[in-house]
């Protein structure tokens, strides 16, 4: 007994060790990554200092420890979607289909518009005209949280359950290319534009801060600003993925049964579909459809998951790797 307890643990010490020190495939990862994501963005976008910061990270991560390299595989799904949505700098949905102005702004008059002195206006136009410093500040606090809230949810699900977290992680990036995909079939101006420019399509506006801008005035700023200096394409305001992400965590804050944490997931859900409107980011319409998008993504994932044999094979494997 004593000499199979021995063996075990001889057997257990060499597979650490093996994994302990990177390997050839891993360098081997590590040297493509460095190489082709650069050469690719350079050719695609040109050259922007966060890219080289992108590689450092992910190869200090991917060849420092087991755990950093497990940690880095399961987070790439998010940079993925990030270089996605960088390229798409690249290839402007405007070129493919005609955009939305009138017709968009139209149709959510026409639904939710509000009667003011006998004329039917938006409920972005209206919000434009009632704003206070107290829902300046605290729409921009809201919107604020469209990204850092489904990665620091990923974080706590990767180190409590491995499996939750990938499958959290790639309903995120499916609910982004379905998104990413109506973009493309569905060009849409958001409020701001037509505030500012009318009904008139103009190629290359570039991004704005809408009602963001007075928050950033508010703490003296430009947090906001330096933001949207980077938009990937003003035309894409639907669906709102703003509004997609809270529904997203919200979902799997349900499944790994966080209660009171939930709630407050609840809130900025909320929160977030109201600066979209009030900050005359999105319409009504874009934050509907936003929310369409992430149920239509979380629906199809799990059916993906449960009746798909080679999908089922491919969460297995990965998530093993990251276990």
């Amino acid at each position: 007994m004593i000499r199979k307890w021995n063996s075990e643990f001889e057997n257990t010490e060499a597979e650490m060790s093996r994994f302990a020190v990177p390997q050839a495939k891993h360098y081997l990862t590590a040297t493509l990554v460095a190489v082709i994501y650069p050469l690719l963005s350079y050719i695609l976008i040109g050259f922007k200092p966060e890219q080289v910061l992108l590689v450092l990270i992910f190869i200090s991560f991917y060849l420092a420890t087991p755990t950093t390299r497990k940690f880095i595989t399961g987070f790439s799904v998010f940079l993925v979607f990030w270089v996605i949505f960088d390229y798409m700098k690249a290839f402007p949905n405007y070129l493919y289909q005609n955009v939305h102005i009138r017709s968009l702004h139209e149709l959510e008059l026409s639904l939710f518009g509000i009667s003011q002195n006998n004329t039917l206006i938006t409920p972005n136009e209206y919000w434009a005209q009632n704003t206070s410093s107290f829902l300046d500040v605290v729409s921009g606090f809201f919107y604020l949280c469209w990204v850092p809230v489904p990665l620091a949810f990923a974080g706590y699900l990767f180190y409590k359950d491995r499996s939750l977290f990938l499958k959290f992680a790639l309903t995120f990036l499916l609910v982004n290319l379905i998104g990413f995909t109506f973009y493309y079939l569905y060009p849409a101006a958001p409020p701001w534009y037509v505030q500012q420019y009318g009904f008139d399509f103009i190629a290359g506006t570039p991004g704005n801060t809408a009602g963001l801008a007075r928050f950033d005035q508010f703490f003296g700023i430009n947090l906001f600003h330096s933001m949207y200096a980077k938009s990937s394409n003003v035309f894409a305001a639907m669906p709102s993925l703003h509004s997609s992400y809270p529904v997203i965590v919200f979902y799997y804050g349900w499944k790994a049964k966080l209660k009171a944490v939930n709630i407050l997931f609840g809130i900025i859900a909320i929160g977030i579909w109201f600066a979209a409107i009030y900050t005359s980011h999105h319409y009504v319409l874009d934050v509907l459809a936003g929310i369409t998008c992430a149920v239509s993504g979380i629906t199809l994932f799990n059916w993906l998951s449960k009746s798909n044999a080679a999908f089922k094979q491919f969460l297995k494997h990965y998530t093993r790797i990251i276990s």
